[in-house]
C-alpha cells in the first residue's frame, strides 16, 4: 500500500495519466493483512471509524501534495471520517498551505448537518493571525460575530487580543461591542483585553470609558489588571490625582497592589516632589510583602537622585544588592548617571568596573552617562576622549547622542575645531543630523564672533533637514541680534512660523534681546504681548530683557512699574532684576529708592552686583581716596 500510494503521488506531481480518483479509492480499499508479512511492516494505524483523534497520515499526504479538491473529498469519505468541528480544528493544525486551509474551511461549513462553532473559528482565525493574513482574518471575525454560534467570554478575549495585535483597535472594539450586543455578557478579563489593546497603542483615554461602562455592567466589577491599567494610564497622561485615586480604591475595594503598581505610583509620587510619601510607600510595599523588583528599586533611586539626595539614593542602591535583587543595566545606569552629577566619578568607575560580576554589560547609555558625567565635573577633555577610544574599542557603537555629548562638551570647553570633526564624523558614519550637536557648535562660533561660519552651519542643518528645531533658530537668532544684523534676525524669526515652528520662549526672548540692543524698546515689549497671546509663556529671563531695556532708557518709572509687577505675579525678581533696577535708580540719582531696594534684596537673600554697587557708592560718595568701600 506504502508503495501504491507513493506511486499515485508521484503520477499525480509529474503530470503522468489524468484522473487518479479511482486509483485512490482503491488504494485506500485494499485490505490489509492481518499480520506482519516478511520484508514488510505495515506502517498505518488501524482506522478508528468515525476518529478524528488521531488523522490519518495518508490524508495528511493527499492534503499537503494534492491540496484541497475531490481527491481530499474522496479520501475523507474512504477513510470514513466525520465532518464535525473536532475534524476541522485537526485538519487546520496541519503544517499546509494557508489558502488549503481556508478552502476546507469553506468546504466544510457547506456540509449538511454541520455548523462552524467558536472553537472552529478561532482555529482559522488564528492561522491566519500566523501567516500575517489580516483582511481574511477580519472577514472571519466577522463571519463568526455574525454566525449563530455561542460565543464565550474567553473567545471575546481571544479575538481582541488577536485583533489588538495586528494593529486593527478599531476593528477589535468593533467586533467586542457586535458580540456583546448579541450573544455574550463580557467578564472583567474580556473588558481587561481591550483595556490592554487600547494601553498598547497609547490611547489612554480610552481607557476610563471602558472602565464606566465595565462598572455599569453591574455584574463585572474590575481586578488588580483594571487599577493596574488606569493607574498606568492616568500616570501616562499626567493626571496623578486620579492616578492616586484609583489606587486608594484599589484598596479599599480589598484587592492587593503589585509591585508593578506600587512603582507606577512610586513615579508618580517623585513626580509631584512628594519625596516622603514616596518612601512611605516603599515601606508600605515590604510590610505587605510584596517584594520591590528591579523596576521599583530604578523609580526609587532615580527618584531620589532628582531631588538632590544622592547618598541616601547609593545607599539604598547597596542594601539592595545585599538583599539579593539583581540589578540590570538600566539600574545601573540610572546609578552611575547620579553618582557623576554627585561628582562622584571614583564611585561610578568603580561601579562600571563592577558591572561583569553583577552580570550586567555596559551598553552606550552606560557610557554616555560617564562620558557627560566627566564634561560635567571639569574632568580633564582627554579623559572624556579615552571613554569615547574606549567604548569603540570594546565593540559598543556610539550612538548619535554620544556625539552631541562630545560635541556639546568639547564646545564649551572652547575646543571647536575638535567639535566640528566629531561633525564631520557623524556624517561619515551616516547618523541623521543632530539638531543638538549643532546648535552647540552654532552657539560656540557665534560666541566667538565667527558668524558667517555658525550661518554657514545652520543653513546646512537646515538643508539636510528641510527644518531646523526651534533651539537651533533661537541660538542663530541670538547671535544675529548680537552681531546687529536685526533685519537677518527677524526674517528667520517669520521663516520659522512660515514653516510651521512655533517658536518657544528661547526664540522668542532671542529676538527680544535683538531688538533692546537696537533701542526698539516698544516693538520688543510688543513681542512679549504678542507672545502670551500665542500661546507661549514668558519666562524670568523674557522680564528681564525687557526690564533691562526699560533700565537703559532713562526712564526709571516704567522700569519700577514692571518691576513692581513682576514682585506681585507668579515670576518673581531674581538677582538679574534687581541688580538691573539698582543701576538704573543710581544713574538717575535716585539714591533713597535704592537704598530701600538694597534693604529688600539683602532680606531676600540676593547680592549685589559687583558693577552695579560699586557704582552707587561712587555716586554718593562712599569711596574713599584709596579706593576702598566704607560700608557693608
Amino acid at each position: 500500500m506504502v508503495s501504491l500510494l507513493i506511486l499515485v503521488l508521484d503520477l499525480r506531481i509529474n503530470g503522468k495519466g489524468q484522473s487518479y480518483e479511482s486509483e485512490i479509492v482503491k488504494m485506500f480499499e485494499i485490505s490489509r493483512p492481518k499480520a506482519k508479512t516478511e520484508g514488510f511492516q505495515e506502517k498505518w494505524p488501524p482506522l478508528r471509524r468515525g476518529s478524528v483523534r488521531i488523522l490519518d497520515e495518508r490524508f495528511i499526504r493527499i492534503l499537503k501534495i494534492f491540496k484541497w479538491g475531490p481527491d481530499a473529498e474522496k479520501a475523507l469519505e474512504v477513510l470514513q471520517l466525520k465532518v464535525d468541528n473536532e475534524l476541522v480544528r485537526e485538519v487546520l493544525k496541519i503544517d499546509m498551505e494557508i489558502s488549503v486551509k481556508i478552502q476546507f474551511f469553506k468546504w466544510a461549513g457547506k456540509r449538511r448537518n454541520f455548523e462552524h462553532d467558536s472553537t472552529t473559528y478561532l482555529a482559522l482565525i488564528r492561522c491566519l493571525e500566523e501567516a500575517g493574513l489580516t483582511g481574511e482574518m477580519w472577514k472571519t471575525a466577522q463571519e463568526m460575530a455574525r454566525s449563530t454560534c455561542v460565543i464565550t467570554p474567553a473567545d471575546l478575549s481571544e479575538t481582541v487580543r488577536i485583533l489588538g495585535r495586528a494593529k486593527m483597535v478599531n476593528k477589535a472594539i468593533s467586533i467586542f461591542y457586535l458580540i456583546k450586543g448579541r450573544k455574550c455578557k463580557p467578564t472583567a478579563t474580556t473588558y481587561n483585553s481591550i483595556i490592554f489593546m487600547l494601553m498598547q497603542e497609547g490611547q489612554h483615554e480610552k481607557v476610563h470609558e471602558l472602565y464606566s461602562e465595565m462598572c455599569n455592567e453591574g455584574n463585572c466589577f474590575p481586578d488588580t489588571f483594571t487599577y493596574s491599567a488606569l493607574i498606568s494610564s492616568y500616570a501616562k497622561l499626567g493626571r496623578d490625582d486620579s492616578a492616586i485615586r484609583f489606587f486608594d480604591e484599589l484598596k479599599d475595594n480589598g484587592l492587593h497592589p503589585t509591585a508593578k503598581i506600587y512603582t507606577t505610583l512610586l513615579a508618580v509620587y517623585f513626580k509631584l516632589g512628594r519625596v516622603e510619601m514616596a518612601l512611605a510607600l516603599v515601606n508600605e510595599m515590604k510590610k505587605n510583602a510584596c517584594s520591590p523588583t528591579v523596576y521599583t528599586y530604578t523609580e526609587l533611586i532615580r527618584g531620589l537622585g532628582k531631588a538632590g539626595r544622592i547618598e541616601e539614593a547609593y545607599s539604598i542602591f547597596l542594601s539592595m544588592l545585599k538583599e539579593g535583587c539583581k540589578p540590570d543595566v538600566v539600574l545601573i545606569n540610572n546609578v552611575i548617571n547620579l553618582l557623576g552629577r554627585g561628582g562622584r566619578i571614583g564611585d561610578a568607575y568603580k561601579l562600571f568596573n563592577e558591572m561583569e560580576s553583577l552580570n550586567c554589560k555596559p551598553n552606550v547609555v552606560t557610557y554616555n552617562t560617564i562620558i557627560k558625567s566627566l564634561f560635567e565635573s571639569k574632568a580633564h577633555v582627554s579623559e572624556a576622549s579615552s571613554w569615547f577610544e574606549r567604548m569603540k574599542a570594546n565593540g559598543v557603537a556610539p550612538s548619535s547622542f554620544t556625539y552631541s555629548i562630545l560635541i556639546d562638551g568639547y564646545c564649551k570647553r572652547n575646543r571647536v575645531e575638535k567639535a566640528l570633526a566629531l561633525l564631520e564624523e557623524m556624517d561619515e558614519k551616516c547618523f541623521p543630523p543632530c539638531p543638538a550637536a549643532y546648535c552647540s557648535l552654532i552657539n560656540s562660533l557665534g560666541k566667538a564672533k565667527r558668524y558667517e561660519a555658525a550661518n554657514e552651519l545652520f543653513q546646512e542643518l537646515k538643508e539636510s533637514c528641510g527644518s531646523s528645531s526651534s533651539r537651533v533658530y533661537a541660538v542663530m537668532i541670538k547671535h544675529f541680534g548680537k552681531c546687529g544684523r536685526l533685519t537677518e534676525a527677524v526674517n528667520l524669526f517669520n521663516e520659522m512660523q512660515k514653516l510651521g515652528g512655533s517658536p518657544d520662549v528661547y526664540a522668542y526672548n532671542a529676538l527680544m534681546s535683538g531688538l533692546v540692543r537696537a533701542g526698539m524698546l516698544d516693538e520688543a515689549f510688543s513681542m512679549l504681548l504678542s507672545m502670551e497671546e500665542n500661546g507661549c509663556a514668558p519666562d524670568l529671563n523674557s522680564f528681564n530683557i525687557i526690564l533691562n531695556g526699560l533700565a537703559k532708557t532713562g526712564d526709571p518709572q516704567r522700569a519700577i512699574e514692571m518691576f513692581t509687577k513682576m514682585k506681585h505675579s507668579t515670576i518673581k525678581p531674581d538677582a538679574v532684576s534687581y541688580n538691573t533696577i539698582l543701576g538704573c535708580l543710581s544713574r538717575a540719582g535716585m539714591f533713597e529708592e535704592a537704598s530701600r531696594l538694597m534693604k529688600e534684596m539683602r532680606a531676600n537673600g540676593f547680592e549685589y552686583d559687583l558693577i552695579t554697587y560699586s557704582s552707587i557708592l561712587e555716586a554718593v560718595g562712599h569711596i574713599d581716596e584709596n579706593g576702598t568701600s566704607q560700608t557693608s
